[in-house]
């Protein structure tokens, strides 16, 4: 399972407020791996400015042309929070990829 964090190191304006998207990926990493500590999750984050795979590259565009904001979470390829993430939503979303694997 792989959670990716999608942001900048500039915060998005209507973000002033939250922590940037690698802060947001380091603390959603401990709480998830507090949560659920025998679950293999991969955590990545991805700067917008320089996605590296296909995937990252699509949804790094969408969030320039302001399709999404940022922070993005993404698990298994399906955005499951933006902005300021949820952590009921997220567990939510991961205990539903587990229980279909």
């Amino acid at each position: 399972m792989k959670i990716t964090v999608y942001g900048a190191e500039q915060k998005c304006a209507s973000c002033i407020h939250l922590p940037s998207a690698l802060e947001t990926k380091e603390w959603l990493e401990a709480a998830v791996s507090r949560k659920y500590p025998h679950y293999p999750i991969e955590f990545v984050y991805c700067d917008i400015e320089s996605p590296q795979t296909e995937e990252e590259k699509m949804f790094a565009e969408k969030i320039l042309e302001d399709e999404y904001f940022y922070p993005l979470v993404v698990l298994e390829g399906k955005v499951v929070a933006e902005g300021d993430p949820r952590l009921p939503k997220v567990y939510e979303q991961i205990e539903e990829v587990h229980s279909t694997n």
